[in-house]
């Protein structure tokens, strides 16, 4: 009998290995694609089948696919953005050209340009900030001058907060755009934006439901690196409904609806406004969260519409789960970082995630690739969730050194701000 077999565009350090272990709880033979099989480390730990090619190249992964058709029944094609959305397009392209469920490669494309998101939500009437298109320093000192300052200075298209930065004043503006241009894969198409403050809330949705809403918190300013997040957000009913239209809309405006989409918003004095819109699952922790608030396994549920399955998202209980980031306040390399597994067993301390070892260097960016770990933790009420979620954090201490030239790093609230 042939094997069917599910083919990962890329791979993720979060959610990757949990992608696989769904895939082969269903039946199916996990099989990466990937430009440098290497870089995910479960891979060769868990045997998986990894072949290296161009993920760029379209027609070379039609080839490839089409080939491992000759042993396998290819039951579906799904993938990970890391920090390139346009992953999402290609398997969109792929699905459409081998026949299988999977999302518009159009939709996903007008998501991942974010000048051209803005611009189709703002159309339909979704509250977004305010923002500027600019391709050199000219163009963005002008934009910045129209919206005012502190604008938020970032790239077109990217993902996972890279090249985000608050820009408080014209030397920041000049400095934060400079690099921009300047780097290795310059940003020729620069979206400055006003700077909106409130209250953060994560919006999962798959198809056309709403599934459930996280509040998020960040790090310090002028980077925008998640700090924490708790499932389900605290909302009255008239809140949650405002978030769940506005989310909704965006559906509308972009053409999504297949499969999950992840939207990040600010509650204002005016209600919801919606900072982006990703056309995908959120990275871990989040599908780790739901699966400890209430019991679904999103990953599950989402392979199944890959391969035209039918799937199930109904609650099993109702807990609050909430994850801590650990984020280093300095550079250096790490000389070594202990308490992880007094703080696993700690009750009520679901997962204690670390993706560094000792002697790797850190060298922070700015973004999603900051951080080195995570805890979840969960329990019936918030004040109680909260308390063991700061008591195990407590209980992970690391040194970045070598010690007598970098600071003592810990990630407790203080450390964390003193960071910026």
């Amino acid at each position: 009998m042939t094997k069917r077999a599910l083919i990962l565009v890329e791979g993720h350090r979060g959610t990757g290995l949990l992608y696989v272990n769904a895939a082969r709880r269903l039946g199916l033979s996990p099989i990466t694609l990937s430009a440098d099989p290497n870089q995910y480390d479960y891979l060769a730990a868990e045997s998986i089948e990894a072949i290296r090619i161009d993920t760029d190249n379209l027609d070379a992964l039609i080839r490839e696919c089409s080939g491992l058709r000759a042993t396998y029944d290819i039951a579906g094609i799904t993938g990970f953005s890391g920090l390139d959305e346009s992953v999402h397009a290609t398997v969109g392209k792929l699905c459409r050209y081998f026949d299988l469920p999977g999302p518009d490669p159009v939709s996903i494309e007008r998501c991942y340009d974010k000048f051209t998101q803005r611009k189709l939500l703002a159309e339909a009437g979704v509250p977004v900030p305010a923002y500027r298109l600019a391709s050199n320093a000219t163009d963005v000192e002008s934009c910045a001058a129209e919206i005012g300052l502190p604008v938020i200075v970032k790239p077109a298209v990217g993902s996972g907060s890279s090249g985000v930065r608050l820009c408080r004043n014209a030397d920041e503006l000049a400095r934060h755009t400079t690099y921009l241009l300047g780097g290795k894969q310059p940003s020729r198409r620069i979206l400055v934006e006003e700077f909106i403050q409130g209250s953060h809330y994560s919006t999962e949705i798959m198809g056309n439901e709403v599934f459930g809403v996280a509040a998020a918190d960040f790090g310090p300013l002028p980077h925008f690196i998640s700090r924490e997040y708790t499932y389900p957000a605290a909302l009255t009913d008239y809140e949650y409904k405002r978030i769940t239209d506005v989310s909704l809309s965006c559906l509308r405006a972009l053409g999504l609806g297949w499969g999950p989409t992840n939207i990040d918003l600010r509650w204002t004095e005016l209600g919801p406004v919606v900072i982006e819109v990703n056309p995908r699952l959120a990275g871990s922790p989040t599908p780790e969260l739901v699966q400890l608030a209430y019991g679904v396994d999103l990953i599950t549920e989402h392979i199944k519409l890959v391969i035209g399955g039918e799937w199930n998202l109904r609650k099993r209980h109702s807990h609050i789960a909430a994850a801590r980031i650990l984020v280093p306040a300095c550079d250096g390399t790490l000389d070594w970082i202990d308490g992880n597994g007094r703080a696993a067993a700690v009750p009520g301390v679901a997962e204690v995630k670390l993706y560094v070892e000792p002697k790797t260097r850190i060298v922070r960016k700015g973004d999603v690739r900051d951080a080195i770990g995570y805890v979840t933790v969960v329990s019936p009420s918030i004040t109680d969730t909260k308390a063991i979620l700061q008591r195990a954090v407590d209980l992970i201490h690391w040194s970045i050194g070598p010690p007598g030239e970098e600071p003592f790093c810990r990630p407790c609230t203080r450390s964390f701000g003193d960071g910026a």
